[in-house]
């Protein structure tokens, strides 16, 4: 049977405790025990269905964490106050001094930076490759490679990762191939082609309203335990917990997630193919233009599309954000970062999500200051969205009026 990651969401029951249709919310920081037998069981992770401290874990979370892991069809997952601690979390469990980690060149900034500037104070060094040539990416592996680290589509240039190739490279070399699935939920599933651990923001398309951050890591049971582990868990001992009360709110927008990542990828779609064939540079994996189309189109979940993000470069930064400023001020989305939104958000990446990668890294991996990354939104008329954004586009002479 084919794997849908929807249907392993909706078949989820989960009662509260009076009957509820949700499950009820564990408001409590910490948790009480008939015998000190038992408190000291649950220390030792020996005392299942019990809790002792809601920093190690709560009826909320593993609700969570439950329906994330049936999303992704790995065995547990985890998770995290944000999307970082979740990858912090990860980097630091599988890493130690002296060794080493192979990542792609195009990730989002702030892992960039934790992976560049952070990690070497613990003695952890990052090399960072075209993930998009296999050669290169064999190549940079060294006795210390313990990770290879990429995103399933990557943050901002929408590049499209070989997971079933690269799982094999991390196979063949003992290393565990660490994936961001963040840009991709439902259309692709990381663990299925052969990931190790995935990786979410939930605050991006899981979540969806712009209203909470989070983030979760998806793996074995066995390395799920090792990051909870009270003694040298990295999730356990760094403290990045999420708050009970929203775990469940994002599981509650889960269960809509399949509704909006097909409305996402149809606007997308269509926008993007007006834009192509406006004339202007376009990137979207849906176009078969796209270099990564049909890798594509080989490992995704076709139902679900190909993403609600897009990007578009305009010639120059003083471009972009002229017609950013003024596509808000008509309404058809927000200046802003992240993504997910029911509205469309926009950014020029080079000086927001990825500014602390430097410029001439930017240069060289493609990364123009004219580049726009959208989020499509889940507009109902998307022919009127469109017109409106090319009025806006005729207005500052970057397309000519027709």
């Amino acid at each position: 049977m084919n794997f849908n990651p929807a249907n392993n969401i909706q078949d989820l029951q989960y009662f509260g405790e009076f009957g509820g249709v949700n499950p009820s919310i564990s408001d409590s920081s910490t948790y009480t025990f008939l015998s000190a037998k038992t408190m000291f069981d649950t220390f030792e992770g020996n005392a299942d269905g019990c809790y002792l401290y809601s920093r190690h874990s709560s009826p909320s979370n593993l609700y969570l964490g439950e329906a994330l892991a049936a999303m992704e069809g790995t065995e547990t997952a985890n998770v995290s106050a944000s999307g970082m601690g979740a990858i912090t979390s990860v980097l630091l469990q599988l890493c130690g001094s002296k060794d080493h980690i192979v990542s792609s060149r195009t990730i989002y900034g702030g892992t960039y930076a934790f992976l560049k500037n952070f990690m070497p104070r613990f003695n952890i060094k990052t090399s960072f490759v075209d993930f998009t040539d296999l050669v290169s990416v064999e190549a940079a592996i060294t006795k210390k490679t313990k990770v290879l680290y990429c995103e399933s589509v990557s943050n901002p240039l929408l590049e499209v990762t070989d997971i079933t190739k690269l799982a094999s490279i991390a196979k063949k070399h003992r290393l565990k191939l660490v994936v961001d699935n963040t840009f991709s939920p439902l259309s692709i599933s990381p663990a299925r082609l052969g990931a190790n651990i995935v990786i979410h923001s939930l605050t991006k398309f899981i979540n969806g309203s712009s209203d909470t951050v989070g983030g979760v890591v998806c793996g074995t049971r066995e390395f799920i335990n090792s990051l909870r582990n009270v003694n040298n868990g990295a999730s356990m001992l760094l403290g990045s917990t999420m708050d009970s009360l929203r775990s469940a709110s994002i599981l509650k927008n889960l269960r809509t997630l399949h509704v909006r990542m097909q409305q996402h990828s149809k606007n997308a779609l269509f926008l993007a193919e007006k834009f192509e064939n406006d004339g202007l540079k376009t990137v979207y994996p849906g176009l078969k233009s796209h270099p990564s189309h049909e890798l594509f189109k080989s490992m995704m979940n076709s139902q679900y599309g190909f993403g609600g993000m897009l990007t578009i470069d305009v010639g120059s930064l003083e471009n972009a954000n002229e017609l950013m400023e003024l596509m808000q001020n008509r309404n058809l989305g927000y200046l802003a970062v992240s993504l997910g939104f029911y509205k469309t958000l926009f950014s020029a990446s080079s000086s927001s999500t990825s500014s602390e990668i430097p410029e001439n890294e930017q240069k060289e991996m493609g990364l123009s200051d004219g580049l726009i990354r959208f989020s499509i939104g889940l507009d109902a008329d998307i022919e009127r969205t469109y017109q409106l954004m090319r009025n806006c586009m005729e207005a500052i002479h970057i397309l000519k009026k027709t």
